[in-house]
């Protein structure tokens, strides 16, 4: 393992100036074996299953009067989720000044405002955490880009400088405002580079200091407990001019270079990359199995969106027809809303132009917002800021309707190859929040609005109001999902083609008992929808009744002959039918 990290340090670094970045890394090393042990029960190989999803939530995201929101999201977990969800995302939870968090102005800290390191080892002692590493910026107000103005050392070139006229038209740009910052300095005014925002600048990674002290960073929150590290806005990581400064093989390296410390010094932790670009360019941070474990399924909340909205699953069907095990000991990190809005990207080469149109409209019919990037051609449309609940059950439906319609595109969520994320707001069905857009003029605050607990409280605990149905639904499915092994994250999956009203996947989990099947239909239509299918093409091998895992219920297909049934859906519903009847 050492001659591999000395090989990646030289590949980005070179061999002479690598050589003392790869000792220093070594002591590193050496200094976190001796703090960091095993939870007692990782068990080796991959450490997820059928059992683990994660909660996507903010630190503060349930407020009450007299206590830190860490100690009252502990008591949220504990209170709703405890032996149901077992991974949480808390988003970052550092000290910051803006991005909701991801402006981080002290990496190595807890806002005070929201707990302290206790509360989040007390998180981290019954929950599988995943934290943050947000690697490719900070504050303008942290200490490092203090001194960085000050022109201090060793902060003179923790941060990228490009002389005026600098053509930077070739990088690829996630937002419309300029890539280039101007601060005055002690050594004169200097244009620095800000991907994200001007109060967001971007780190130097050809410094090695800066790649050290990130690792620093990586391992010390290991050490608090996380089991899941998200490397945020990973693909931006590496610039180099000339380049679009995306995806940039160094910025390969880097992924590659914490994955072999994971496997050296902690190898019960999983990385995760966040990269919202297309498809196919997600896929390429597996790596050759040594870069990330999970990759997050940027192209499913559009095409989940799209075919709810259409009544149509045909797109949805034929991307997933096409993912493919990434391979051993790897998989997907699904999801279908976050404290980000809907990206657009990942679906542009999944669905035409056309079709793109028909969702932006619908979504700002039902009250949501288009956020944009530039181009070459001028600016796009890059993110579709809308409460998933909102955007996927228009309020026109009854609110029973609108409920079975959403927890019918969870129900694909759950069931995909993969492991689930579940973002907060969708899990207790909030809706559009225009106010926080008003008040900070933020589009995606549509998504973020922070609650106030008891009376979320009130609301899942009072029959029949839209939170209780909607965390009533995901209850369910997740209970089912939990005690079905086919469900595991490394288990195989195949489309069941249908005319498009409903979604068919098939679940496979082989083990020592023989293969385990389930097949998860969800109908994306308000009307009856009759499916049908071949016995031989769900490999049945003689059986003629399912069980629904959801309901309990023994399903009675109606059998056209031999090798073929059909069935009916009601509208909007959703059922994961096991092979035969449990008996």
């Amino acid at each position: 393992m050492k001659e591999r990290i000395a090989g990646l340090i030289h590949f980005m670094y070179g061999r002479e100036a690598g050589e003392p970045v790869i000792e220093e890394l070594m002591d590193i090393l050496d200094e976190f074996r001796t703090k960091l042990t095993a939870p007692e029960d990782y068990a080796g190989g991959f450490p997820l299953s059928e059992k683990d999803s994660f909660l996507i939530t903010y630190a503060d995201q349930f407020r009450e009067a007299g206590r830190p929101p860490l100690a009252t999201l502990k008591d949220f977990l504990d209170t709703y989720l405890h032996g149901l969800v077992e991974g949480v995302h808390i988003l970052p939870f550092f000290p910051s000044t803006g991005d909701d968090g991801f402006s981080v102005a002290d990496f190595q800290a807890v806002d005070p405002d929201w707990g302290t390191w206790q509360d989040i080892e007390d998180i981290a002692g019954e929950y599988g955490l995943m934290m943050d590493l947000v690697l490719n910026h900070v504050s303008k107000s942290s200490r490092w880009f203090q001194g960085f103005l000050r022109d201090e050392e060793p902060y003179r070139d923790y941060f990228i400088t490009v002389p005026p006229g600098t053509d930077v038209s070739g990088v690829f740009r996630p937002r419309t405002h300029p890539l280039l910052t101007e601060f005055d300095t002690a050594a004169g005014r200097k244009l620095v580079w800000t991907t994200f925002s001007e109060d967001q600048v971007d780190l130097n990674y050809a410094n090695p200091r800066v790649l050290l002290e990130m690792i620093r960073v990586f391992l010390f929150y290991v050490e608090k407990g996380a089991r899941a590290i998200r490397l945020d806005a990973v693909a931006f990581l590496w610039k180099e001019p000339g380049t679009p400064c995306l995806h940039h093989p160094k910025t390969h390296g880097a992924v590659k270079l914490l994955r072999a410390i994971v496997q050296e010094v902690c190898p019960w932790v999983i990385l995760i990359t966040e990269t919202n670009v297309p498809h196919r360019e997600n896929l390429s941070y597996f790596g050759e199995g040594d870069e990330a474990h999970l990759v997050y399924q940027f192209a499913l909340p559009p095409l989940l969106l799209h075919g709810f909205m259409k009544g149509d699953s045909s797109f949805l069907q034929g991307w997933a027809r096409d993912i493919r095990s990434p391979g051993p000991g790897m998989s997907f990190f699904n999801f279908c809303a976050s404290h980000d809005g809907i990206g657009v990207l990942p679906a542009r080469d999944i669905l035409p132009e056309e079709q793109l149109a028909s969702v932006y409209s619908a979504v700002q019919a039902r009250g949501g917002l288009i956020s944009h990037k530039s181009t070459a051609q001028g600016n796009i449309p890059y993110e579709l800021n809308i409460n998933c609940f909102s955007a996927i059950s228009e309020p026109e439906l009854s609110g029973p309707l609108r409920v079975r319609k959403f927890i019918a595109s969870q129900s694909i969520l759950l069931a995909m190859p993969g492991v689930p994320g579940i973002y907060v707001h969708s899990l207790i069905g909030s809706e559009n929040w225009i106010q926080g857009v008003r008040e900070s003029g933020m589009n995606r605050r549509i998504n973020r609005q922070k609650l106030d607990y008891g009376k979320v409280q009130d609301e899942l605990s009072t029959p029949d109001t839209i939170r209780e149905r909607i965390f009533a639904g995901f209850e369910i499915l997740l209970m089912a999902r939990i005690a079905e092994p086919a469900f595991h994250p490394l288990a195989a999956s195949r489309v069941v083609p249908t005319a498009g009203n409903v979604f068919a996947l098939l679940r496979i989990r082989r083990d020592q008992d023989g293969p385990g099947r389930v097949l998860c239909l969800a109908s994306l239509s308000p009307k009856d929808a009759e499916v049908s299918f071949s016995a031989r093409e769900l490999d049945m091998n003689g059986e003629r009744l399912f069980t629904d895992i959801i309901s309990g219920d023994v399903v009675y297909p109606s059998w056209e002959a031999e090798n073929r049934f059909s069935m009916t859906l009601g509208p909007f519903e959703a059922l994961w039918l096991r092979y035969g009847t449990g008996d």
